[in-house]
């Protein structure tokens, strides 16, 4: 949907790097992202800007690599959550390693996409209105702060791009394995394109997610938006804790990296995952009361159904509440910080695909 008040609501401050941009109307072949204007052979880096409305308003930080030769446009977005560093020290990374006088197609490096959670090193949230912005896709242009980040994502992003990789790792509280959601949508020509997306990621564990919603006015996550809209999408996992292990960037980096090869962006075989790991089932075991939350599992840890995995006490130390394996699987992640309120997640558990 487009509205009148985008292009007051989108400014785009530009820092080129390459060349620059003579007077008149710009080349065929021009890649336009906002008001920001990338020739062939030109990598721009620039802010997509959301002005104050009740808050103070936001930037995005992005950088477009505008390949001479053609091929798809792929963006990479990190930072949907603050404290997920590894995937947004990648794409700093590649913003300077990939060559757009060597590159077919387009890469748009979205490298903090929620920048107020990131300054504030909050923990799923963004500070000015408390909510996840990675669950109210598709945004909107009169919302508050989060919807109106996802509202210009949306737009600027998912609606010029032909795949998209939503990069996401282990938040400051999570102790988090690397896996790769594939999301299934109703379209089977799609589903398999976004499982080559999975595969040429290169993450061993990749889980088979069919609960996204079909509902594009609620489609609640950014890689669920781009799939409602016709995309090839993943959403990857690579990082735990909120650390910023050189192990962890560099996964990120390889993953992203192997997508340019698999879709022929960039000189090199592509190599997809050998041996997968497919998740056919998985559930987040939420708290059922505030309080400290111990676990008694760790991230890659096999479990038996019924086997008690945590425990949740309450501020003076009593137990109240056992947390229990439904089913037999492998623990995908487990918070691992002692603070929890009702109805966050504590454990997620995968079902493997015999």
């Amino acid at each position: 949907m487009r509205h009148s008040s985008l292009c007051a609501a989108i400014v785009l401050t530009i820092v080129a790097v390459g060349l620059s941009l003579g007077a008149g109307e710009p080349p065929a072949g021009v890649f336009r992202i906002g008001s920001l204007t990338v020739n062939p052979g030109q990598s721009l880096s620039g802010y997509l800007d959301i002005p104050p409305r009740q808050d103070e308003g936001t930037t995005i930080p992005l950088t477009v690599i505008h390949g001479l030769l053609p091929g798809p446009v792929v963006a990479c977005v990190a930072g949907v959550h603050g404290c997920e560093y590894p995937p947004i020290l990648a794409l700093y990374r590649l913003r300077t390693l990939i060559d757009p006088l060597k590159l077919a197609g387009t890469v748009i490096l979205v490298h903090i996409a929620n920048v107020p959670s990131f300054a504030r090193r909050t923990v799923y949230y963004t500070p000015a209105d408390w909510k996840n912005l990675n669950r109210v896709f598709p945004g909107s242009p009169d919302g508050t702060l989060s919807q109106r980040i996802a509202f210009v994502l949306n737009e600027e992003v998912v609606g010029r791009c032909d795949v998209l990789l939503d990069l996401h790792g282990g938040d400051a509280n999570e102790a988090l394995m690397p896996y790769t959601y594939w999301m299934i949508g109703d379209d089977p020509a799609l589903n398999a394109k976004s499982r080559d997306l999975a595969l040429a990621f290169g993450l061993r564990h990749i889980i088979i997610d069919a609960t996204r919603t079909r509902d594009l006015t609620d489609s609640k996550y950014l890689g669920n938006t781009a799939i409602l809209r016709g995309k090839a999408a993943i959403t990857t996992e690579t990082g735990a804790l909120g650390r910023t292990d050189v192990e962890y960037i560099d996964m990120a980096e390889r993953g992203i990296l192997g997508v340019m090869r698999h879709l022929g962006m960039i000189e090199g075989r592509a190599e997809p995952v050998a041996n997968p790991v497919w998740i056919d089932d998985y559930i987040v075991l939420n708290s059922g009361t505030t309080g400290l939350f111990t676990s008694l599992v760790k991230m890659g840890q096999n479990v038996a159904a019924g086997d008690r995995v945590g425990f949740v006490s309450d501020y003076l130390g009593t137990p109240r509440e056992d947390i229990r394996a439904p089913f037999a699987g492998l623990v995908l992640y487990v918070i691992g910080t002692p603070p929890t309120s009702r109805g966050e997640p504590l454990i997620e558990i995968g079902h493997i695909k015999e």
